[in-house]
């Protein structure tokens, strides 16, 4: 395991008090849903960013707000550190605990508890899978948006700490373009209400601050979502390219030309090749980079639109278009860039970055990338959501060796910085966490930071919820 990145020093007097803590409470939440044998925290130690782990002091699984509020009021009344943790498939170690702190899980609140067509609007609590709200009102016709590659398993409560994103988010945004209202528990215990099914609410958009915080402000234990209906029609259609610079030119050209696809997807020859190989999805293979561009509307709209992505594609030299010609071809294409994460780990570990650049700097960060992670005898597979510029090269490692876990963390690093450098940020969607706490400074000034910090310290003046994340340890106030 690799010990590059610290995590604060446990709380002695949080320690000393296990057992206490402990008894305490299991009169908090109900019979099981209190963890602390050692081997049953086991699960509880990472999250998808399974370079680090650390022990919890124990993991409470409330099912209601009002238990929540009680752990909040019981940990924030003796300085215990809360560590909110929805389904575990943080990417950037948003969900790992340490060892004086409690877990404060919400995969046991999963019930949807209004759907609500009239207002266009599902009320869920925050352990309701993203994909379970589409499956809810599917057959009425209608879809919730965001759709990260992790839908199948991650929660609303964790989309909305780190703000999540999806292949589909091009057009339709991103979680907090579609996200209504929230309950939330504060430091204390108290339960407020933030937005709700109106389209706007009056004073300070607290909402929008607290989607992205990480968990930092509060707790969420029910969200009011947005439902779209569903386009008459969809079609998802491959673009090969001779090179990834040819592929990412072609992007900049389509969105520079005002024409917004519902998704605009990017893999590099290795990522299609690992997709290939896993999914059966029909990639071509003789081509350096691939984009799945995916058009949607009536039968007029849809041939319109993708005409014009042609030409375009064109003038960069387009190897192969290939349109799907059923559902089922239409499902496959997806299913090979949905598994793609998924499908690398099946043949190496890997580091996932986040940056997220300007589309003009696209083939410019590609070619640097791959300067980079040939400069470090690495191997890397990119695959990312290219109509908005957020990257995620997985960087190929054996966690197992620590001088080559040191290279890709290294080398990760260095891509985070070109991506800043070229006039993006650190994280598009998966959030800051452990991983890019402390290149916040290569983003951000000390000025910055000192406000960003003062917000925080507002909601939490003695920095317990998940303290060890998203501002560098060095230079806290």
């Amino acid at each position: 395991m690799s010990e590059a990145i610290a995590f604060l020093e446990p709380r002695d007097a949080v320690l000393s008090r296990r057992r206490e803590i402990i008894e305490d409470l299991s009169e908090l939440v109900p019979a099981g849903r209190l963890v602390h044998e050692p081997t049953a925290l086991v699960p509880f130690e990472t999250d998808g960013f399974i370079a680090y782990r650390r022990r919890p002091l124990a993991v409470v699984l409330p099912e209601t707000t009002e238990q929540v509020a009680a752990v909040m009021k019981y940990c924030h009344r003796y300085g215990i550190p809360v560590i909110p943790r929805g389904a575990g498939t943080s990417l950037s170690g948003g969900a790992i605990p340490q060892e004086d702190a409690v877990v404060l899980g919400l995969s046991a609140m999963t019930r949807i508890l209004d759907i609500d067509y009239a207002n266009r609007c599902a009320v869920v609590q925050a352990g309701v899978t993203n994909l379970a709200i589409s499956e809810a009102v599917g057959a009425d016709g209608y879809f919730y948006a965001p759709d990260p590659s992790s839908q199948l398993a991650c929660t609303i409560g964790g989309n909305i700490a780190m703000n999540s994103g999806g292949a589909h988010c091009l057009k339709y945004g991103v979680t907090t373009n579609n996200l209504l209202g929230v309950k939330l528990v504060l430091v204390d215990g108290t339960i407020i209400d933030l937005g709700g099914k109106h389209l706007d609410a009056t004073g300070y958009d607290l909402l929008g601050l607290v989607c992205g915080s990480e968990g930092q402000l509060g707790i969420v234990t029910e969200a009011t979502v947005r439902l779209l209906a569903k386009p008459e029609g969809a079609r998802p259609v491959l673009f090969g390219f001779d090179s990834a610079e040819a592929a990412g030119s072609c992007v900049a050209d389509v969105i520079g030309a005002g024409i917004v696809p519902v998704a605009i997807e990017f893999m590099d020859k290795p990522a299609i090749e690992i997709c290939e190989a896993f999914a059966k999805a029909g990639y071509p293979l003789d081509v350096e980079a691939l984009l799945i561009v995916e058009v949607e509307g009536s039968e007029a709209e849809m041939e319109a639109m993708l005409a014009s992505i042609v030409e375009i594609a064109k003038r960069h030299n387009v190897k192969t278009v290939r349109e799907s010609q059923s559902p089922t071809e239409a499902a496959l294409i997806w299913k090979g860039r949905k598994s793609a994460f998924g499908a690398t780990g099946r043949i190496a570990d890997y580091i996932c970055m986040d940056g997220t650049v300007p589309l003009s700097q696209l083939a410019y960060v590609l070619k640097k990338t791959s300067e980079i992670i040939d400069r470090y005898g690495l191997r890397v597979a990119n695959v990312f959501h290219a109509g908005d510029g957020n990257m995620h090269p997985l960087i190929l490692y054996n966690i197992n060796d620590p001088e080559d876990a040191a290279k890709a963390e290294a080398a990760g690093m260095e891509i985070l910085k070109l991506c800043v450098d070229a006039g993006g940020c650190l994280t598009g969607e998966h959030g800051v966490g452990i991983e890019k706490r402390d290149l916040m400074r290569h983003q951000f000034s000390d000025v910055d930071l000192d406000q960003q910090m003062a917000v925080r310290s507002a909601f939490d003046a003695d920095w317990i919820l998940n303290p060890s994340k998203v501002f560098p340890l060095e230079g806290r106030s």
